[in-house]
């Protein structure tokens, strides 16, 4: 497999509802890092804004517009075949109902629960992160 040195960037949102629970989805088998839970999202197109992909993704995969939103961390992870960017935002309020638009299995995780699921490894931080923010999300 040969090695890119182009990086993905990525807009993440993390959704968490009131019983401090977080929600995930599952990546198709025929995507990188298949059949792992992630917290949804997708590529920053090139000229795009980070915040406008955010809303841009989530109403694709999720069916849901974000009305307020901010920035929680930054991730980058060097996989063996590509490097991503992550760039996760804590949603505070949103429109809708979670949906998987795309045909993805979603479902509410309680943060506490986190460890026990399978991520890719870029996402190791931002469970530490919402792990170690607990109740003050």
């Amino acid at each position: 497999m040969t090695r890119s040195n182009f990086t993905t960037h990525v807009a993440v949102a993390v959704i968490v509802n009131s019983q401090q629970a977080v929600l995930l989805a599952l990546r198709h088998a025929h995507q990188h890092q298949g059949n792992l839970w992630e917290f949804p999202g997708g590529k920053v197109e090139a000229g795009e804004r980070v915040y406008d992909a955010l809303l841009r993704e989530t109403q694709e995969e999720l069916g849901v517009m974000i009305t307020e939103a901010e920035p929680l961390l930054q991730v980058s992870h060097d996989y063996m075949e590509k490097t991503v960017l992550l760039d996760v935002w804590r949603v505070t309020q949103y429109s809708g109902h979670p949906r998987g638009q795309e045909g993805q299995r979603l479902r509410w995780c309680p943060i506490s629960d986190l460890k026990h699921t399978d991520f890719p490894a870029a996402n190791v931080a931002i469970i530490q992160a919402l792990q170690t923010a607990g109740a003050h999300l």
